[in-house]
């Protein structure tokens, strides 16, 4: 991802004030602190009336700072100093920001490292939980529901119908979203409220890799990120290692019911079933998620059929009960029918490594014990 930085911020003599006149908050508060009133900074007046630049051609005066000894002086030349360079220090670091370019193609100027978040997908949230963001993020979708803190965080709407004034409430000072849910109609209106917005947009389990990396640069969290990617790399050696060279069984995937919808090629699912050492029957299909009416299913002959749903607990028995009817299927005949949780496999966020493994189980439960 290239990464271009950039430092914003206010200049020193904007946070000072504009007009030789102002004192600024900040610069109050530091004078304050250091026993020096707005009026010992002031010029005094001339003789004139009109100060050291008034008094006309003949105007004089004996001590151009009267007011201040030359110890004093002396000590508010080496204050303002320090000051300058303590404001110096401020511009840089408060209001330092860097420029990415996202997941689609857009360059974001994100406050770095940023302290507001909000996550507009659950993949997103599972990605900033793992990276130790608790406090950071003060907003996530309705669809998060892990880790259960994120269940205790405030609720800004759905992929598609978002909570705007709720959004603004927050005043994030960055926004996460993915292009696999969120529309780009609602990322443009994020935009012109204002926010930084960066999407991510994985579509197989190499890109998911990817996707942590790069959050991790937006969000500060760099080392964080390899460490996470470095054990689900790990991980998923494992796997390969073990069903190295074990028959690789011919795998039905089910993500919907009515009509029947599988996955097809370069999805996420078809990623881990190849991985865990099977082989997807909808593996050659262009699209990513393909229909297939029941006469395709028992063409293709599946071996092994995993369910996924929303809801495990839901219609499993009914949907079983279903495919039981149909017995000359080798995974029905065998009873080689499984429930798998939709998260592990679907969502593209860390705990994909877990659906992984849960698949490599199903399929060679001999070496997965």
């Amino acid at each position: 991802m290239e990464v271009l930085p950039r430092k914003e911020g206010r200049e020193c003599h904007s946070f000072l004030g504009e007009y030789s006149d102002q004192i600024s908050t900040a610069m109050r508060h530091f004078l304050q602190n250091m026993g020096i009133k707005k009026d010992d900074l002031k010029e005094p007046p001339s003789p004139g009336g009109r100060g050291l630049r008034g008094g006309g051609r003949n105007a004089t005066h004996p001590h151009p700072h009267p007011l201040l000894s030359r110890e004093r002086e002396k000590e508010l030349i080496f204050l303002f100093v320090l000051l300058t360079l303590v404001l110096f220090h401020v511009s840089v670091s408060y209001s330092a920001s860097e420029t990415f370019k996202d997941e689609v193609g857009r360059e974001v100027i994100v406050p770095f490292p940023p302290k507001k978040i909000v996550s507009l997908a659950p993949n997103v949230t599972e990605i900033l939980f793992a990276l130790g963001l608790d406090q950071e993020i003060v907003g996530v979708s309705i669809h998060c529901n892990f880790p259960k803190r994120a269940k205790n965080k405030v609720r800004v709407g759905s992929y598609i119908s978002l909570d705007f004034e709720k959004i603004v409430s927050l005043k994030p000072d960055l926004i996460i979203a993915t292009g696999a849910g969120n529309t780009k109609d609602m990322v443009e209106r994020l935009e012109r409220l204002g926010f930084p917005i960066y999407v991510i947009f994985p579509k197989n389990f190499e890109e998911v890799l990817q996707s942590i990396g790069h959050v991790g640069q937006v969000v500060d969290r760099k080392k964080e990120a390899a460490e996470i990617i470095q054990e689900m790399k790990s991980r998923t050696q494992r796997v390969v290692d073990l069903t190295r060279g074990l028959p690789r069984p011919r795998v039905f995937l089910q993500i919907g019911e009515a009509p029947i919808v599988t996955v097809g090629k370069d999805s996420f699912a078809d990623d881990l079933i190849r991985l865990a050492g099977g082989d997807n029957v909808a593996g050659n299909e262009k699209t990513m998620y393909p229909r297939f009416g029941m006469e395709e299913v028992l063409k293709r002959s599946p071996e092994v059929i995993l369910i996924s749903s929303m809801n495990p607990r839901g219609n499993y028995q009914r949907v079983l009960q279903e495919w039981s009817r149909w017995r000359t299927i080798p995974a029905v005949r065998n009873g080689r029918i499984h429930l798998i949780d939709s998260d592990l496999i679907d969502r593209p966020s860390p705990r994909i490594i877990e659906g992984l493994e849960e698949v490599a189980r199903i399929l060679h439960p001999e070496k997965f014990k």
